[in-house]
């Protein structure tokens, strides 16, 4: 008995030591860090970049507030986190400094600069009363010519989901994502008069990873054996505040610049038009993105010719179907970005080892429905109905299928699918038996050609 609990002991012993090193591996987090500097992100150091003003701008910022009322999703309960970090005045002022084209002032708590200022006078008149007067007087707060206005204005959760796993005799794994998303406006308004100058607004989508990998299994009738390993990352939303707040700054220093609201600060002996030029390429390209930060296009054209190598199996009732290879060719038509008419010719064989074989071709005629038709990657359904001749009596049968569509480029696209053809009829192989009809199963590889150039 003895031995057998040293045994556990020392089993458990050397599985904590595994685990340790596997934390390692993983660079999971075992021990306590330090503080660190902030973060820089890729926008403060293109804030950083900017060409220099010939003179700064004097701004003043109120307030830049979550302005979405919306609280952190809970699946336990209420919540009442905000979503958004409450500081996002701090941080536009951090951006205007990286910038070094505004010299930012203290507004958002001016209440207690100006107290404070009248402590300092209250405490020199009472205690330095033989002193100068003129050397008792403070200097003048500076004043903005532009204040900046806006706030973030949305935050939209789950705007993208997704995942992938698989499991085999108890080893699997999975993977999951998702994509929250935040938006910020950001206007400059004069002092002199009121007019709003300009407005700009930037998004940022906030990514969340979760990887996982499991074993669990009988390594016989008494012992289980079950394991896992997995981490979730999840981008912080101050960072994600924070990038997007830089890029709006950025955008509001060269739209400024392109339309001349900056006066003096501008240098005449600077040339901007690269800068300028760079920003006017981005927001063309930004003119074609979609959200999840995807840019479709029109990819496939009106009339398509395709070819596939088919690997097809009979389901009829004869015993040991066995899988043979087939192929189909044929065009398309699309009716609509989504739908489109098929029209094909198929070779097949059916075979039953040993008892039967029968080859057979004829047409098919599909309704296809594509899912994503401007983005490269696109899922596919699609069903219809076809004939199959051979030397003995036609049959005829119906089709449905789906598959998944890559495009390489605007021309060629690659394309994997399956289909399962249901016959309306008995007799493929010339034997009734049952009441289920003829099947077959199909899986295909295959490339389409589309006619003509966007």
């Amino acid at each position: 008995m003895r031995a057998y609990i040293y045994t556990r002991i020392f089993f458990c012993s050397f599985l904590l030591c595994i685990l340790q090193a596997c934390s390692s591996i993983f660079g999971l987090p075992s021990d306590p860090e330090k503080p660190t500097m902030g973060e820089v992100t890729s926008s403060t150091e293109e804030l950083k970049t900017l060409p220099l003003p010939k003179e700064k701008i004097v701004i003043g910022v109120y307030k830049f507030r979550d302005q979405t009322g919306q609280y952190k999703p809970s699946e336990n309960g209420n919540n009442w986190s905000t979503a958004v970090p409450q500081g996002t005045t701090t941080i536009l002022i951090k951006a205007l400094e990286d910038s070094r084209w505004f010299i930012p002032i203290e507004r958002e708590n001016i209440a207690n600069l100006l107290n404070e200022r009248q402590i300092i006078r209250s405490t020199r008149q009472e205690y330095i009363k033989d002193a100068d007067k003129n050397s008792q007087s403070l200097p003048p707060l500076l004043y903005a010519g532009i204040l900046l206005e806006g706030g973030v204005i949305s935050y939209d959760s789950n705007i993208l989901t997704g995942g992938l796993g698989a499991r085999y005799f108890g080893i699997g794994a999975s993977t999951q994502y998702r994509q929250d998303r935040i938006t910020i406006y950001l206007r400059a308004v004069s002092t002199l008069n009121g007019e709003i100058l300009k407005t700009v607004y930037t998004s940022k989508n906030i990514l969340s990873t979760s990887v996982n990998g499991s074993f669990f299994r009988y390594i016989d009738t008494e012992r289980l054996m079950e394991a896992e390993v997995g981490f979730t990352q999840n981008e912080p939303i101050q960072l994600a505040v924070t990038e997007a707040i830089e890029k709006a700054v950025k955008s509001l220093v060269i739209e400024g610049i392109q339309d001349k609201i900056w006066g003096k600060a501008i240098d005449s002996t600077t040339s901007y038009q690269a800068l300028i030029n760079e920003y006017k390429r981005e927001k063309e390209d930004n003119n074609g993105r979609v959200i999840g930060n995807r840019y479709p296009g029109n990819y496939r054209q009106k009339v398509a010719v395709f070819a596939n190598v088919e690997a097809q199996k009979v389901r009829d009732d004869y015993v040991n179907p066995k899988m043979n290879i087939g192929g189909k060719i044929g065009m398309k038509y699309f009716l609509t970005p989504n739908f489109n008419v098929e029209v094909n010719g198929n070779y097949f064989t059916l075979e039953n080892k040993d008892i039967v074989k029968r080859n057979y071709y004829g047409p098919e005629v599909n309704l296809e429905y594509l899912l994503f038709p401007k983005y490269r990657f696109s899922p596919y359904i699609y069903g219809g109905a076809g004939a199959m001749y051979s030397k003995y009596k036609p049959q005829y049968k119906g089709q449905f299928g789906g598959g998944l569509e890559y495009m390489i480029d605007n021309n060629f696209s690659l394309r994997a699918s399956a289909q399962y053809d249901l016959g309306f009829k008995d007799n493929w192989e010339g034997l009734i038996n049952g009441k289920r009809k003829d099947q077959a199963l199909r899986f295909a590889l295959g490339i389409n050609f589309y006619l003509g150039n966007k």
